[in-house]
């Protein structure tokens, strides 16, 4: 088998995974670095690495995601069967960049007691509703909230029915 040191650039795919033995295993897709000249269609490569050493699978498991752009340094080890991948076995791990934080949703579901509030990036107004799904208004803006429960739990008693 032949093994090779080599330094890659790349990004994160997937959550790193925990491996056999307590070892920690990723998936690195790479651009080429002619990426300019080749045609848009051109393939990335991914890499399969593994890391051992306990501080680098901490770090894979606890702090890395995808997106993450990372610098890792090890050995490329060829497969024994023709078509397996290669993988490397990380030595060093240096993180370049971070992903973005990821928005969710630009829509929030928030409980006030026995109460539901959707709260939506692109209005003031505020649907409330009991934890049951009752619907009991909605609300002009956040500051309204309270004054809507309010008069539902006068009027209702606070019951859902």
């Amino acid at each position: 088998m032949d093994t090779k040191n080599c330094t890659v650039d790349g990004w994160v795919d997937a959550i790193p995974a925990p491996g056999p033995h307590g070892t920690a295993m990723f998936d690195l897709t790479v651009c080429p670095a002619d990426a300019d000249t080749l045609p848009e269609d051109a393939p990335d490569t991914v890499v399969s690495c593994t890391g051992t050493a306990a501080g680098i699978v901490h770090e894979l498991l606890t702090r890395i995601q995808p997106g993450d752009l990372l610098r890792v340094t090890g050995d490329l080890h060829q497969p024994q069967t023709p078509g397996a991948p290669a993988r490397l076995a990380v030595e060093v791990l240096e993180v370049l960049d971070t992903a973005p934080m990821l928005v969710l949703s630009d829509m929030v579901i928030d409980r006030y007691g026995d109460y539901c509030v959707i709260f939506d990036a692109d209005t003031d107004a505020v649907p409330v509703f009991t934890a049951r799904g009752t619907w009991v208004g909605l609300a002009d803006n956040p500051d309204a909230i309270a004054t809507l429960i309010d008069i539902h739990e006068r009027v209702h008693g606070g019951d859902d029915r």
